[in-house]
């Protein structure tokens, strides 16, 4: 064999030392490569399987959801029935009490306008009847004084006359 150059066993050597290596390497990266395959396959296939899971639960809830949306515009609907009829109820009782306050009202008015004629009257008559009681004390008053001079004038004469009998029977 001939004499060899640098660039001849440099190249034989990368040839003998490296070319194995690189070809396991090739290899491994190719097993590697078909294990990365497999992963991104079986991965795939979950991401489809569970964009189908989320895709079916999605559908569900939409008709949940729309379930739902129609019981709450029934309930909704239902509500609002019932409180346009208490409204009404409410306005017709506050008619009624108006009208039975308003009656009542009258009355008030109509009692307290005969309540205060009878008081009136009443005190008028008071009045009237004071001062014929005063009038009627007084000429009581006048009489018993006229009474008490006559009873004085009696007294006085009764005197004079136990005097005049005291002097004629001594």
């Amino acid at each position: 064999m001939g004499r060899m150059g640098v660039y001849d066993q440099i190249k034989k050597a990368f040839q003998d030392v490296v070319a194995p290596e690189i070809h396991e390497l090739r290899g491994e990266i190719r097993r590697l490569d078909q294990k990365i395959d497999g992963v991104d396959a079986r991965l795939t296939t979950k991401l489809e399987s569970l964009d189908q899971k989320i895709d079916g639960a999605d559908a569900r809830f939409t008709v949940k959801l729309d379930a739902l949306d129609r019981k709450i515009d029934d309930v909704d609907a239902r509500l609002n029935i019932r409180l346009d009829s208490l409204d009404r109820k409410i306005d017709d009782v506050d008619a009624r009490l108006n009208i039975r306050l308003d009656a009542l009202d009258n009355k008030i008015d109509n009692v307290d306008q005969r309540l205060t004629a009878k008081l009136d009257a009443l005190r008028t008559e008071t009045v009237s009847m004071k001062g014929e009681l005063i009038a009627e004390i007084r000429r009581l008053d006048t009489r018993m004084d006229g009474m008490d001079r006559e009873l004085r004038t009696a007294i006085d004469i009764r005197e004079r006359l136990a005097v005049l009998e005291a002097r004629r029977t001594s």
